[in-house]
């Protein structure tokens, strides 16, 4: 496959935000505020797609509203890049729907996370098109624990150089959107190294459950020197999330792939340090492929940004790790 990399922000650009999933009618004016502050300190002007406030009985829109939006954003040579307002559960029904050569000969940045990954993976499948796995728009409306993500969103979005991923100092798993509860932040323990090992690849992935989706379809991503970066929302468990990773392993190009990078599970999940140990160790398929976990990218904060269909050398040793992308 040919990749295309996509031209990188400047300052003064313009993004485009549009909603390929739950609709901007479910973040609140707040959220708003914060978020359009945090772009324009970026330097970026934001406008919003046509129907990103069209809500429905699913807290999303039509099929056909959507791909509008997405359609009109990388038609526009104005907007330098598309982010999603949000994740949520139904981006997989736009795949066919979309005119693909028309973002293959418009190549820009797209950027989201959680259920956007259908639409990360078929972009880099369909296209060649690199484009990225990191804060979508409401994320930016998070009020703390926020300067992390803003520094690997402008390293990956801003610059061509490569860049280390390093820990996070601290995490959360704060659900701001929702009003309530009590913020606590944990002190980050570091990666842990379930198998040690060193690869060089191409990152595939991001929601696993999201991923799976577009198994058997025209939509999932060649394996071939495939470095797998996975992660789970609070609805998983290690019973879900063992079972989902077997489905990837039984495809017949799995062999194919050099490693897998584990980001860090929700409270909810009760998926622990152990359990997950287990899972990828009692796995023959696995044995011999580096495995990393507890990596700052998924469903809590903060986030690593990272390029669906770009270039990444993990170091698996327990001594020194490290998880370089050398190609964004």
């Amino acid at each position: 496959m040919k990749k295309i990399y996509p031209q990188k922000l400047q300052i003064g650009d313009t993004v485009r935000i549009i909603a390929p999933a739950s609709s901007l009618g479910i973040i609140s004016k707040e959220n708003r505020k914060v978020s359009n502050r945090r772009f324009q300190e970026l330097g970026l002007k934001v406008e919003l797609g046509k129907h990103v406030e069209e809500i429905d009985e699913f807290s999303s829109s039509s099929i056909q509203s959507r791909v509008d939006d997405l359609h009109a954003a990388f038609q526009d040579p104005d907007v330098k890049a598309v982010f999603a307002v949000v994740g949520g559960f139904n981006t997989n029904q736009l795949l066919d729907y979309i005119d693909w050569n028309l973002i293959k000969t418009n190549p820009k940045i797209f950027c989201g996370f959680s259920d956007i990954t259908a639409l990360n993976n078929a972009i880099y499948t369909k296209t060649g098109l690199a484009n990225y796995s990191g804060p979508a728009y409401a994320s930016l409306g998070k009020p703390r624990n926020i300067e992390y993500s803003i520094e690997y969103l402008k390293k990956c979005l801003f610059s061509n150089e490569l860049y280390e991923v390093q820990p996070s100092k601290k995490w959360d798993d704060y659900k701001w959107w929702l009003g309530d509860g009590e913020y606590k932040d944990f002190k980050n323990e570091g990666w842990q190294i379930i198998q040690e090992g060193e690869a060089t690849g191409t990152i595939i992935g991001a929601n696993l459950c999201t991923l799976n989706l577009l198994q058997g379809t025209q939509y999932f991503p060649p394996l071939d020197d495939a470095i797998l970066f996975l992660e789970d929302d609070y609805e998983s468990s290690a019973f879900n999330f063992d079972r989902d990773l077997q489905s990837l392993i039984h495809l017949p190009d799995f062999h194919k792939v050099k490693g897998i990078v584990i980001g860090r599970f929700e409270l909810a999940s009760k998926v622990t340090d152990s359990l997950l140990d287990q899972i990828i160790k009692t796995k023959k398929e696995l044995q011999g492929l580096p495995v990393i976990s507890g990596v700052d990218f998924g469903h809590t904060s903060p986030m690593t940004t990272f390029p669906i269909g770009g270039e990444v050398e993990i170091n698996a040793i327990s001594a020194n790790p490290s998880i370089v992308i050398t190609k964004h």
